[in-house]
């Protein structure tokens, strides 16, 4: 039975403007400042991280501040562009075929993280050949910081009022304003704790705590996996995107549940090559 507002004291949705304020004509919405503050700590932390020279193999840093400062606009546009075109391609490519110009409307479902992490990705490797860093140094550096930019990204959605998750009777459920008149979880919520600061913490704690980024690959492997399994825990508690709806005809298969579980044998890969190339090297 639908759960309503009439029915529970439900905690209010807080109503906040998208637009976080406007300079005349031009309104600078609180989702593309999430993107701005997430990508900006990234680079503060990975410069940090660049610096300090005990943390890398041999105790010498495999890119510089100034590279990492010419690669904060390579990553950028791998997570603008891959994550705008993995939405179109896994979520809303009928939409689009039928009305192309849906493309560059970005508040028509926005990103897709397996989109922009494929498009980061790619600018990774393509940076790292043309300036002779280790890529999966390179690779360890952005996965430590990306939480950042997910945890951000997470909160602007919840502002936004998308992306909300299923009907639920728990005590912090909330009404959104383009959800109906029913509680639901705050699933973005869970996913900015899970994917931004609980991730966070942990791959903190792995490069500063464990020395993990002297094994290349291990910290993005831990990234990659532990990604995917917060995102598919988290995937439980969302509401499906209402294009596609749950899969293969069950209640409870999504699209971002098929995406992340490749990821977690991805990142077990990872971890176990890191551990391998490390052994040999002793």
């Amino acid at each position: 039975m639908p759960i309503t507002a009439d029915l529970l004291a439900i905690m209010p949705f807080p109503d906040i403007d998208p637009i976080a304020f406007s300079i005349g004509p031009l309104a600078i919405h609180w989702y593309g400042l999430a993107y701005v503050a997430g990508i900006l700590l990234g680079w503060a932390y990975a410069r940090r991280l660049a610096a300090n020279e005990s943390l890398w193999p041999v105790n010498v840093s495999p890119i510089s501040r100034t590279q990492l400062d010419d690669f904060i606009v390579w990553a950028a546009l791998g997570v603008v562009l891959g994550g705008r075109l993995g939405y179109i391609f896994f979520y809303d490519l009928p939409a689009v075929l039928r009305s192309p110009v849906r493309a560059l409307e970005i508040w028509n479902g926005g990103m897709s993280f397996h989109g922009g992490l494929t498009g980061t990705t790619i600018a990774m490797i393509l940076f790292a050949r043309r300036n002779a860093i280790p890529i999966w140094s390179l690779f360890d550096i952005v996965a430590t910081v990306v939480p950042f930019g997910l945890f951000f990204g997470r909160i602007a959605n919840f502002i936004n009022g998308e992306l909300w998750g299923r009907l639920t009777d728990v005590p912090w459920a909330v009404v959104f304003p383009t959800g109906g008149p029913f509680a639901r979880h705050p699933s973005q919520l869970y996913e900015a704790g899970l994917e931004g600061i609980v991730l966070l913490l942990v791959l903190a704690a792995l490069v500063y705590g464990m020395r993990a980024l002297k094994s290349p690959g291990f910290i993005t492997g831990v990234f990659v996996c532990g990604y995917a399994l917060s995102r598919i825990f988290v995937e439980f508690f969302r509401e499906p995107d209402a294009q596609l709806g749950y899969l293969l005809g069950t209640n409870w298969l999504t699209m971002g549940m098929v995406l992340s579980s490749p990821m977690i044998l991805l990142g077990l890969w990872a971890m176990l090559r890191a551990r391998r190339q490390a052994a040999l090297q002793l």
